[in-house]
């Protein structure tokens, strides 16, 4: 007898679905276990299995599509079987839960001026969107070269000197112009023309382009808009001096083959200072407080299409490197969209570092069900004063972004001060087995 199939629930906050990709077509034999097709989630993009077997009789969502969850995806059954009864009768439903929210759309988009539409439509010109990428140079800079060579970080040198790139033909994105890796990246030849005069394209028409907005994104919206407007955030910003912290990182880095990074301190440092404020470390859950025993930091990674959030589990267990190897495969597998739903579950502390991009410091959003979120700035070498002496030092910003329905001043201050003696003093965090 034939069976529906239908958009499963993929993730716990899944609503619909967007089929990215049929593997099979009408007509084709399917065994159980086997992938039929790949589904966009708000999360990732995952492989569905189909739990039947037969012969795919039906498809009923085109390639790109979005569908509610439990609207039919497809019919299998056997060669040849009437399953136009089974169409007819199921579709009802997700119809008229989905006419209803379209009423009220319709009629705010009506008003919206038609004939301006019409009037500016014939002057658009859809124009593909480009990536964000290094500028090619034209002169040069005095605060990129030194000594008449272009400022550059040993990794960005190495993959330029690998890939046969000329660092004079790249204007970098890190501190004073420094070349770092995301440069060499982002180059492409195709941005210095010949003679090396940077060509830049002349727009003389208002164009534009709509993007459908993905899964992803949509949830990301619902997600932060509840957050933001809900929990009463309050936030609290502290200065770090990160000297020592530079010290002890370059010191591990020469001893071992997984190198650690900044955030890997800071996701090891905030584990360490969880424990001893552990009510930080809590969720809201509306008539009651949740304290976590366990700490389970979130490390937000960004992409294209928005942000994803895995969860290094037990963190204030694992030590640098394996904090350090675990952040990067979670990094590679959202690039991928490889991450699966027990990867971004079960957060209880968030960290958001911008300090790559060269941000100071900023204010991050609250990752629910998190009470708190802790955003981190670049470090910059400033004039700092010690021992009664005016010294370069290099700072850090860090701001923690507090649910007050939870967290209040107090507490949250206490966290940030204990996160400032970890990451100021880090041998503390370099224990017996701690690398």
């Amino acid at each position: 007898m034939a069976e529906v199939v239908r958009m499963p629930k993929m993730s716990d906050t899944m609503t619909e679905g967007v089929i990215s990709k049929w593997y099979k077509k009408v007509g084709d034999k399917i065994k159980t276990g086997e992938v039929v097709a790949d589904i966009e989630t708000d999360k990732a993009t995952m492989e569905f299995e189909s739990y039947q077997e037969g012969t795919l009789l039906y498809i009923g969502v085109e390639t790109g599509k979005a569908v509610p969850v439990d609207a039919i995806i497809a019919v299998i059954g056997k060669e040849g079987e009437d399953f136009q009864s089974l169409i007819k009768e199921e579709p009802a439903k997700p119809a008229e839960k989905k006419e209803e929210p379209a009423k009220p759309v319709a009629k705010k988009e009506e008003p919206a001026p038609p004939a301006k539409e019409k009037a500016e439509e014939p002057k658009k010109e859809v124009v593909a969107e480009k990536k964000p990428e290094p500028i090619a140079k034209t002169t040069p800079n005095a605060d990129t070269f030194v000594d008449g060579r272009t400022k550059a970080s040993p990794l960005a040198k190495k993959l330029a000197q690998d890939k046969g790139i000329d660092l004079n033909k790249i204007l970098g994105s890190g501190e004073s112009g420094r070349v770092v890796k995301r440069d060499i990246d982002w180059y492409k030849p195709s941005m210095v023309p010949a003679g090396g005069i940077l060509h830049q394209p002349v727009v003389d028409k208002e164009s534009f382009e709509e993007v459908a907005v993905s899964q992803m994104r949509k949830t990301i919206a619902k997600r932060l808009s509840e957050s933001k407007f809900t929990a009463p955030h309050f936030y609290l910003t502290m200065e770090i001096n990160m000297d020592d912290a530079i010290h002890t990182r370059e010191s591990v880095n020469a001893v071992t083959d997984v190198k650690i990074s900044f955030n890997d301190l800071i996701i090891k440092a905030a584990a360490a200072a969880l424990r001893l404020n552990p009510k930080v470390n809590s969720s809201w859950l509306g008539d009651k407080i949740r304290y976590n025993h366990h700490i389970h930091i979130g490390v937000a990674i960004a992409l294209e299409e928005g942000l994803l959030v895995p969860v290094v589990r037990f963190a204030d267990n694992k030590t640098l490197t394996q904090i350090a190897s675990e952040v990067k495969a979670y990094s590679q597998k959202a690039k991928d969209k490889k991450l699966q739903p027990a990867d971004w579950e079960g957060n209880t502390f968030t960290i958001s570092n911008l300090g790559m991009f060269g941000i100071e410091d900023f204010t991050a959003i609250i990752n629910t069900p998190d009470s708190c979120i802790l955003a981190v700035g670049g470090i910059k070498e400033i004039p700092v004063v010690r021992n009664g002496a005016v010294v370069p030092g290099n700072v850090m910003k860090v701001t923690l972004s507090c649910d007050h329905r939870v967290v209040d001043g107090v507490t949250g201050s206490t966290f940030l001060k204990t996160l400032k003696y970890f990451l100021e003093n880090p041998v503390i965090l370099l224990g017996q087995d701690s690398i």
